[in-house]
């Protein structure tokens, strides 16, 4: 069996519209070596899977269909059982909706990481398109991508402090961090049921630096709507304030075991609390108290005072009237 230099996290579900520019974008790169795409399709209900057979069958060299048995019900849990599929020395990323631009873009990242081997992954620009394929031009949703913008060198400070991530999805071309187990990477599931890139970025960064290329060479799909099952379309019937505290609380605790934590963590375990404290003070119902109790149980009481006695009630008041002579 020919060896597979890199393989392709291709994960899709619901992606009729788009599933087949997707797949097409990624078995017609161009490379001078071997790849695979492991495609984790998690039991759509309309004509995904046919239409991933059709184009797999003019590709079976290089399309392995992983389609589950029943929805998994955790996109996560699709991305991470695909990963830990891949045989590639490399990986690369990309949802059924999303597609690259560039024909090129693996070889020029393979060939940036093995010339660097001071970096674990290298990321690129890419444009953001609406749901019929048109370049967004709303100054608005384009300022959504500004957090990806960053050019060359970025680090885990950079992560930590910068309010920036290195790359998009889609961009992204990594080592193969998962076959030496150094941690625990089923957190990439446990974590969320949606977001998995803040994981996978994390993954990386504690291990390495990430480089972000100038070049464009992917499309992101950005779809917000009401009747959208699109991450970004159901995020709006969520409440994103307290899925990212929660999300920064179940990583932090991950990265006390895997590496320790900073005077950083912190900082953001004490912002997260004064979030949740304010969103009680404003409405002070039961799931709100629920909220302030989760943030302060582990973010105060263990990473903020170091196990040290405190009670909420005393910090809370504490922040409260420290808010008031800062002002």
């Amino acid at each position: 069996m020919e060896n597979i230099k890199l393989s392709v996290i291709f994960i899709t579900y619901n992606h009729e519209k788009y599933v087949e520019k997707a797949l097409r974008s990624v078995c017609e790169q161009e490379t001078d070596f071997a790849y695979e795409v492991v495609v984790g399709e998690d039991c759509s209900t309309d004509s995904t899977r046919d239409i991933l057979r059709r184009v797999a069958d003019e590709y079976p060299d290089k399309v392995r269909l992983l389609f589950r048995d029943k929805n998994l019900g955790r996109p996560t849990l699709n991305v991470y059982e695909t990963t830990m599929e891949c045989r590639g020395e490399y990986l690369a990323y990309l949802e059924g909706d999303d597609y690259w631009t560039d024909k090129c873009k693996l070889q020029k990242q393979v060939t940036f990481l093995e010339e660097h081997p001071e970096y674990i992954a290298c990321t690129h620009d890419c444009v953001m398109i609406g749901e019929n394929g048109d370049e967004i031009k709303d100054e608005a949703v384009l300022k959504i991508g500004d957090m990806y913008k960053w050019s060359g060198r970025f680090t885990y400070d950079d992560y930590k402090h910068s309010g920036k991530w290195p790359g998009h999805y889609a961009t992204l071309v990594s080592r193969n961090i998962y076959p030496a187990g150094k941690y625990d990477y089923t957190i990439l599931h446990r974590a969320h049921d949606f977001v998995d890139d803040a994981l996978i970025l994390l993954f990386l960064l504690i291990q390495g630096d990430i480089y972000r290329m100038d070049e464009t060479m992917s499309a992101w799909r950005y779809v917000r709507k009401d009747t959208g099952t699109n991450w970004n379309s159901l995020s709006l019937k969520r409440d994103l304030v307290k899925d990212d505290c929660y999300l920064n609380t179940t990583m932090t605790k991950w990265v006390e075991d895997a590496v320790g934590l900073t005077d950083h963590a912190a900082i953001r375990c004490k912002k997260d609390f004064e979030t949740a404290l304010k969103m009680y003070l404003r409405k002070p119902n039961k799931e709100n108290r629920k909220f302030l109790k989760d943030m302060y149980e582990y973010n105060i009481v263990h990473v903020v005072m170091n196990d040290r006695k405190v009670s909420l009630l005393g910090y809370s008041i504490k922040c409260i009237f420290g808010k008031i002579f800062r002002s």
